[in-house]
């Protein structure tokens, strides 16, 4: 058992008594699913303490080399899915087996029993369909950053394909192309709304702005006339707690403090949701897709890979690394099992994005992929380049079209 895992199994119920577990503003528990889903959520009930299985360890990826019975996309050409010792994949991990050349620390998302879908790029828990309303929210990745230009976000790519799909609209030109914008002196879109889009994502955003009393995302972004509408909600958030995380984690922060701190992050995304998903808050329905928490270090927790780490906040290397490592698998463990009960879906953005972070021409590099791998990450570190906001943009969208 790693120290993580110790800490962890050792701490669940004095975690859970220091922190309270959220709830939305309806007093739901998160046993509620969404209006607009069709498949029944897992039987497992995270709540009763951060490690659901109780052992403390988070799940890691064995892989097999890509050719060896698997595609490049990880789906299987032919015999049976198994690791290296002969066990069978579970359908998270068939998805991205034979894609790296290393052992990536993948979260262990298969004791969940999620339903993976055909693209392997996410879970596939909802039939959206008959969308009228578009709502992004979270962090700077949804709201888009220099240098990426504004047509070039994953926002405006996805609202473009999201608009021609259900025959939405901006409203006109100017206001499309405000919405599209960053102001970089709030920190969100120059508009809030165009047409049949909303944004109220905000740089710098972390968990704790979503939920209603705490930033206020959802209030802004939900007043009670628009909430008739059919609506799709996308979101990218938790990648700023992790950045606190190892801030703290620099600083000498004990690692109980650390995992009090992450349980909250995990409290306020899981309200967030049950907030969107309460029965009766949107008559007609509501989708609610997301995003897990990625990082740029490939797997290393080496936050001094990027050769501007400054910029993101990190003058010095992370102590314990593997610590820090486990953690992400475990707070992403946590994001899964939020789209297992209520029925939501989650983007596997850490996934695929490993190996193609500043740790991409690295052979020892848990998520080396291998010669001439692409790095989908800009100067600033942590954020997509245009390249990768365009997959983050598609995986959106074949979630969405499942």
């Amino acid at each position: 058992m790693t120290r993580w895992g110790l800490i962890l199994g050792v701490l669940g119920a004095a975690a859970c008594s220091d922190v309270e577990p959220e709830v939305g503003s309806d007093g739901q528990d998160g046993s509620g699913s969404g209006s607009g889903s069709t498949s029944s959520p897992g039987e497992t009930d995270v709540q009763d303490g951060p490690i659901p299985d109780g052992t403390g360890e988070t799940g890691a990826m064995t892989t097999t080399p890509a050719d060896e019975g698997t595609s490049t996309d990880g789906a299987t050409t032919d015999g049976e899915d198994t690791t290296t010792t002969g066990e069978p994949l579970g359908p998270f991990e068939a998805c991205f087996d034979g894609q790296f050349v290393n052992e990536p620390p993948f979260p262990d998302y298969d004791q969940y029993m999620p339903e993976i879908g055909s693209h392997c790029v996410g879970t596939n828990h909802q039939d959206i369909t008959g969308v009228e309303r578009v709502v992004f929210l979270g962090d700077s990745i949804t709201v888009g950053s220099r240098p990426t230009l504004p047509g070039q976000s994953y926002r405006a790519v996805l609202a473009d394909a999201l608009r021609d799909q259900f025959g939405l609209s901006y409203g006109n030109a100017l206001d499309e192309n405000l919405w599209k914008a960053p102001d970089p002196f709030s920190g969100e879109t120059i508009q809030q709304n165009a047409g049949d889009f909303s944004s109220c994502a905000r740089w710098g955003a972390r968990n704790d702005d979503l939920p209603v009393m705490v930033g206020n995302q959802l209030e802004d972004c939900f007043p009670d006339d628009v909430l008739d509408a059919t609506t799709l909600v996308v979101m990218t958030s938790g990648g700023n707690d992790v950045s606190s995380l190892a801030q703290d984690a620099i600083a000498g922060v004990p690692a109980a403090d650390l995992m009090v701190e992450a349980q909250q992050v995990i409290d306020y995304g899981r309200e967030a949701v049950e907030w969107l998903t309460a029965p009766g808050r949107f008559p007609n329905g509501v989708f609610v897709v997301y995003a897990n928490i990625y990082e740029f270090t490939d797997g290393t927790a080496d936050v001094m890979s990027c050769d501007v780490s400054g910029l993101a906040g990190f003058e010095e290397p992370v102590p314990n690394p593997e610590e820090l490592t486990d953690l992400i698998m475990w707070m992403n463990e946590q994001y899964m099992s939020i789209a297992v009960d209520t029925n939501t879906d989650m983007l596997f953005l850490l996934e695929t994005f490993c190996g193609h972070g500043f740790g991409n021409d690295d052979p020892e590099s848990p998520c080396y992929r291998g010669p001439d791998t692409p790095r989908w990450f800009d100067l600033t570190c942590i954020h997509p380049n245009p390249t990768g906001h365009g997959v983050v943009a598609d995986n959106f969208l074949s979630i969405i079209n499942e």
